[in-house]
């Protein structure tokens, strides 16, 4: 992965654009945008962030965690116990016990539930 600097410079060329033109475009300076380029100085977070919308990737990119524009995908699995008494007690309270399908609901809850800790 590159460093900050060439990833910057990358984003900027890839639009053929001058340092001037894009320093215009996004609220900064020629020397700057140099600077930036150069690894001589790290853009705020304003401008880091006026990077990503102008180029409209990630920042997760821009500063090289990941080769992929749109940045790393993040998915929360959290685990449940579903043989914790208190964690079926909560399910047990959620439904109504009158409903005909009380029983059915609970049972596609568990399955789901099952079904997320074993991925």
């Amino acid at each position: 992965m590159n460093g900050l600097g060439e990833r910057l410079r990358a984003l900027r060329e890839s639009t053929m654009m001058s340092q001037a033109k894009f320093a215009k475009e996004i609220g900064s300076s020629q020397s700057a945008i140099n600077r930036f380029e150069n690894d001589q100085s790290e853009p705020n977070c304003t401008i880091m962030l006026r990077y990503a919308d102008y180029f409209n990737v990630s920042m997760d990119y821009i500063y090289g965690r990941t080769d992929k524009p749109e940045g790393m995908t993040y998915e929360f699995k959290p685990h449940f116990d579903t043989e914790n008494e208190q964690f079926k007690q909560f399910i047990e309270m959620c439904f109504d016990p009158q409903s005909p399908l009380n029983g059915k609901l609970k049972e596609t809850l568990f399955n789901m539930i099952k079904g997320s800790d074993s991925e």
